[in-house]
């Protein structure tokens, strides 16, 4: 492809794409490990805390691991 522009266009496109599907598996992981019964009409304290923590550091080593491949 040598058009600038349409190659710039895919990119941001394949990196919504990347983000959907990141925040897909951050929602997947974070909630089987935090919430542990029906939630009512709020998190308890202790799952708000917990579901901060675990996308925390899912984002952290989403960055690490993207820096990583970056590096080789």
């Amino acid at each position: 492809m040598d058009n600038p522009e349409m190659q710039r266009f895919l990119q941001q496109e394949q990196q919504k794409a990347m983000l959907g599907e990141m925040v897909g598996k951050l929602t997947s992981v974070c909630w089987d490990k935090c919430i542990t019964s029906t939630p009512g009409s709020k998190f308890s304290s202790g799952e708000t805390t917990c579901l901060t923590n675990c996308a925390q550091r899912y984002l952290d080593m989403s960055v690490l691991i993207a820096k990583r491949f970056e590096m080789q």
